[in-house]
């Protein structure tokens, strides 16, 4: 199984703005989250990566939503050339695992370039004034690898920035896992 690693965008960079349609045609944008911290997860329906985290996702996260963590997932896979990851196949894994953030699609994939998203799964936290203090992976299990999925790393770092500290970028590894699946010549360059 090919891994890619996520680009681990430079720390305290501004949240991009984005305004994205969910699975039924409802916008979310970036403003709906003012003076809120917020998670920002890329993923899609049919990497292995993201299949190996899905039943424990909604878990991991929903204590920190209830805390103040905003979370969002977007998809920015070129869902023409991937049928499983179509609007109808988001809101039928989105209702299978019981997501309690929105799900968004990113078909222009303009939103993958501004935050230089590489893989699924991709995870970007910002603090409540929107400035990046983490990215990178859930924990180290892998597809395989036989580690449990604890989202360890993530929820380390949710745990600092709600205790308001920093987090310190030497405990900040890449995530790894499928490339995100772009259109015919709309890959970026920043690979």
């Amino acid at each position: 199984m090919a891994q890619t690693p996520s680009t681990m965008l430079a720390l305290d960079t501004p949240l991009p703005a984005f305004s994205l349609p969910d699975y039924d045609a409802r916008l979310i944008s970036s403003s709906d989250f003012e003076d809120q911290a917020v998670l920002v997860m890329f993923i899609c329906n049919h990497c292995p990566y993201v299949k190996h985290i899905q039943a424990d996702i909604v878990d991991i996260l929903k204590p920190y939503q209830t805390r103040g963590i905003q979370a969002v997932a977007i998809n920015s896979n070129d869902f023409k050339a991937y049928p499983d990851d179509t609007p109808e196949k988001m809101r039928e894994v989105a209702e299978k695992f019981g997501f309690t953030f929105p799900y968004l699609i990113d078909e222009s994939q303009h939103v993958a370039k501004a935050f230089k998203a590489a893989c699924t799964p991709d995870f970007f936290l910002f603090d409540r004034d929107h400035k990046l203090v983490y990215r990178g992976q859930l924990d180290d299990s892998r597809p395989g690898n036989a580690l449990p999925v604890t989202g360890q790393d993530l929820k380390r770092a949710m745990d600092l920035l709600l205790q308001g500290k920093r987090v310190p970028e030497s405990e900040q590894t890449p995530s790894v896992g499928c490339n995100i699946k772009w259109r015919p010549g709309n890959a970026p360059d920043y690979f």
